[in-house]
């Protein structure tokens, strides 16, 4: 991580590090970086953080991150949007987001570490391993924590039977007596908020354009199955999987405010052929 702020008029006389809190570098990362040779400086010189600037000072932090996966170098995905700070990813379906105890090497993490073996993974959005689109993974904490509660998903879904309309879903979701994994809606559970428009149908499937206002487990897929509508594919919320052989739920756009230049960024990831597939099926 290397990453330079300029002072403006307005920064004259401000600390080291009051200037870098201004600018969203964490209180934690900036201790971290205090305690790096180089870790901060002003004007290519060493500096502490009580030192002032002036207007056109240059303050840069750098850090190395610690390499924490094990690279896989036989996975491949597709790489949608990159810069110096973030990369985003169009997972395919099927592949985890992080190691657990039965993933252990195939995952977007694994991938990860072979193409930047000198970086942290910090996935920003997370998708369960058979949700396909695109996942952002900030290259540095400081990106990270810029991005992080800023970013507008939309999510395609194809639902079982037939939806001629758009709405919202306000349930609440809590996770399911006895399981780790499985939710249901339940009025005792956190806030979970869907919004939805119909894009296309046939006799058997709705296509779906979906905004989230919260971010629960699994929601999706557990507020359109409690309607009676489950996506298709999904087993463990009651969908058919006739054809599909996964959830049919795919990210396909990200938009967000650059972590530097603070300019909007979109990108989007078109729909894989497993769901388009549905939607041609008479």
């Amino acid at each position: 991580m290397n990453i330079k702020f300029i002072a403006k008029k307005s920064d004259n006389n401000l600390t080291v590090g009051f200037f870098l809190e201004k600018n969203s570098v964490s209180k934690r990362l900036i201790t971290k970086l205090k305690q790096v040779e180089n870790g901060i400086t002003l004007n290519g010189q060493h500096t502490r953080t009580i030192d002032t600037i002036k207007e056109g000072d240059i303050v840069c932090i750098s850090h190395t991150d610690k390499k924490l996966l094990d690279p896989n170098h036989l996975l491949d995905v597709e790489i949608a949007y990159e810069d110096q700070n973030v990369v985003i990813f169009d997972k395919p379906p099927h592949m985890p987001v992080h190691p657990s105890i039965k993933h252990q090497g195939d995952t977007l993490g694994n991938y990860f570490a072979s193409q930047y073996p000198t970086l942290t993974f910090r996935p920003i959005n997370r998708l369960d391993r058979d949700t396909s689109g695109l996942c952002i993974v900030a290259k540095n904490p400081y990106a990270a924590k810029v991005i992080q509660n800023q970013i507008k998903k939309t999510y395609f879904a194809v639902v079982c039977g037939t939806i001629n309309q758009y709405g919202t879903i306000n349930l609440p979701i809590a996770r399911e007596d006895g399981s780790i994994i499985k939710r249901i809606v339940n009025q005792n559970g956190q806030k979970a908020v869907t919004h939805y428009k119909t894009i296309t149908t046939n006799e058997k499937y709705t296509l779906l354009e979906i905004s989230l206002e919260t971010g629960r487990t699994h929601q999706i897929r557990v507020h359109f199955s409690h309607l009676g509508f489950p996506l298709a594919g999904d087993t463990m919320y009651g969908g058919e999987t006739d054809n599909i052989s996964r959830q049919a739920l795919h990210c396909g756009e990200l938009v967000f405010n650059h972590p530097i230049s603070n300019s909007s960024i979109t990108v989007k990831s078109t729909l894989p052929d497993d769901i388009k597939k549905l939607m041609i099926l008479q």
